[in-house]
């Protein structure tokens, strides 16, 4: 007996469940589906990506679901097309048995004309990005007014992306009555604020601990200097030939850049992000899944329509900006029982966030050291002599034998294994015959301003409209320096504090130097405040500093206003003048002209 026949699945759903192979349902199904099946009630429930949350809610749905009207009864949103996608033809192999049941998909990048007539035909489950669902409610394309059954599937990363006004507003156009069914891997404060708000009494079901990773990753940092970071990842590479991979980077242009230096260094390598064409990925995709590719760079979005089951690594090219993110990245290994690494790379000032991600996902990370060129060509050397083991013979060469064994007659055995060896080997050896110590010293916990580091006063903060973030991507825009060159960003209210690397303090004393933005001086200044005071607002007075190579010893917000009443007071001259200036011209025209 099947053991999805004790969940209550009739008899249309088991036979397609036996098509695809599943015998034993996952945690999530095994708590899900009961529950769904049996009451009319909103549900959260809290898993992890890769155990079958697509199953969790698509089976009971399928069955709850009346194939001989064809209204619209359920809807289903999804943080990117890719899931949206990959949503849709898992709930279509699902109701293969079921007749007259049609799912249409709705996304970006495609045209929305044959989505609409698609739906117009019948469409009895909708699957949808909230982007383009808005599309079609605004243009009259979709009726969602009378939907039984509203699922939110990866809840905390739509939330992440910014849907929440969007979920808000499709959300509107839907029946109070409606069952809601929220997924999501974790649990920020974001998605239980979305269930408080559009949930009744909801049942909760987690799947080991909220916000905790997989059981079957492992958890690995390695400590460099961030102008060695590509470096380091191709060490990582070459010390697991068998690697097959997502490489996370928090920009399109740092996924597109890291790629491309893969693929010009030989590695078989693509980017996945959001600047490609539905075509575009479509085709990266399907090379991966094929592992005609080895290493997929993605962005975090590009990533969440992801669902391959043997991928051997997750490394962490650069730490997400939010940090439970990476529960999400780590979740793309470690599947279906199988064991998985997640490994990040990370420079000296980033070691604090290792201990938060600890808390988050209650694993602790293990500190490793980039292999050296000596370990990474002995690795090479064995997986090839491995390979060799392991190949099947092709007798097709027979007749070429007693030729190949003339012109070889003179050497050894054992000289014809090192001179085989050394064609593929010799490529690594001599790469790595004089490569340097990548990694860092230790830090040694939490770090903190060192030799080598410099900190900095800028005059904006919260009141201007900055968070820690966008400061940090204002200054790197600015300066241009990547985002691992700034770092302790501390935003108060009318003030903020950044370190940088020493190096870069002629460059940022030199960028900050009568520099205006909209009008307003924007002052950046050498400080040794390690601890600023709390609750932003005005400084203690300090001296011995410097403001732009020069000396001060004022209060810097008194400073501020009073060159601001300057400026105005100057510009005020300044305009009077003219005015003076354009009438005195004027009365010379005149009297030119009598």
């Amino acid at each position: 007996m099947n053991a999805f026949q004790k969940l209550g699945l009739d008899a249309d759903l088991l036979k397609a469940i036996e098509d695809m192979g599943f015998e034993t349902p996952s945690e999530v199904q095994e708590k899900s589906i009961p529950i769904l099946l049996e009451q009319e009630t909103d549900l959260v429930s809290l898993a992890q990506t890769g155990t079958g949350k697509t199953a969790a809610f698509g089976f009971p749905l399928i069955q709850k679901i009346d194939s001989n009207s064809k209204k619209t009864q359920a809807l289903i949103l999804s943080p990117t097309r890719e899931l949206c996608l990959q949503i849709t033809n898992e709930l279509k192999n699902y109701s293969k048995y079921k007749r007259s049941l049609n799912v249409v998909a709705v996304y970006g990048g495609a045209s929305i004309t044959d989505q609409a007539r698609s739906i117009s035909r019948g469409a009895q489950i909708i699957v949808a990005t909230p982007g383009r669902m808005q599309d079609m409610i605004r243009r009259n394309l979709a009726d969602i007014s009378s939907i039984n059954y509203c699922v939110l599937d990866e809840a905390d990363e739509m939330l992440n992306m910014g849907f929440y006004e969007d979920i808000k507003s499709i959300l509107s156009h839907t029946p109070k009555e409606k069952k809601t069914w929220l997924f999501s891997a974790t649990m920020p404060k974001e998605v239980a604020k979305i269930a408080k708000k559009f949930m009744t009494d909801p049942k909760e079901i987690t799947v080991g601990s909220k916000n905790k990773g997989s059981v079957n990753v492992s958890h690995e940092y390695y400590l460099v200097n961030h102008r060695n970071r590509y470096d380091a990842l191709k060490r990582l590479a070459d010390a697991n030939p068998d690697i097959f991979s997502v490489i996370f980077c928090r920009t399109k242009r740092d996924t597109q850049k890291v790629a491309e230096k893969l693929i010009e260094d030989g590695y078989n390598a693509a980017a996945l992000h959001g600047d490609l064409s539905q075509n575009q990925r479509d085709l990266v995709m399907k090379s991966f899944r094929t592992r005609q590719i080895q290493m997929l760079v993605a962005t975090d979005v590009a990533a969440r329509g992801i669902d391959v089951d043997d991928i051997t690594h997750v490394i962490n090219y650069q730490l997400p900006d939010e940090i439970e993110t990476y529960t999400h990245r780590s979740g793309r290994t470690g599947r279906a029982g199988k064991q998985g690494v997640s490994m990040v790379i990370i420079s000296k000032s980033e070691v604090r966030k290792i201990r938060t991600v600890e808390k988050i996902i209650q694993q602790k990370f293990e500190e490793k050291s980039i292999p050296d060129g000596k370990e990474i060509c002995k690795t090479q050397l064995f997986h090839l002599a491995n390979d060799i083991k392991k190949t099947e013979i092709n007798h097709d060469i027979d007749p070429y034998l007693p030729t190949i064994n003339e012109a070889l007659e003179e050497f050894s055995k054992e000289e014809l294994i090192k001179k085989f060896f050394s064609v593929e080997f010799t490529r690594f050896f001599n790469y790595y015959e004089k490569a340097p110590d990548l990694s860092s010293e230790s830090a040694g916990g939490r770090p903190t301003v060192s030799e080598g580091n410099t900190r900095y006063f800028i005059n904006v903060g919260s009141k201007d409209g900055f968070d820690w973030k966008s400061l940090k991507d204002f200054l790197t825009g600015e300066l241009n320096l990547d985002r691992d060159d700034i770092f302790k960003v501390d935003c108060k209210a009318s003030f903020s504090f950044f370190n940088t690397d020493e190096k870069h303090t002629d460059l940022i004393l030199k960028t900050f130097t009568d520099y205006q933005q909209n009008g307003r001086y924007v002052n950046v200044e050498i400080t040794n405040d390690q601890k600023p005071e709390k609750g932003g607002g005005r400084r203690k007075e300090r001296g011995g500093g410097k403001r732009n190579g020069k000396n001060f010893n004022d209060n810097k917000g008194e400073n501020f206003k009073g060159r601001r009443r300057s400026d105005r007071n100057d510009k005020k001259s300044s305009r009077k003048g003219s005015r003076n200036k354009n009438i005195e011209n004027s009365l010379k025209r005149r009297r030119s002209k009598a």
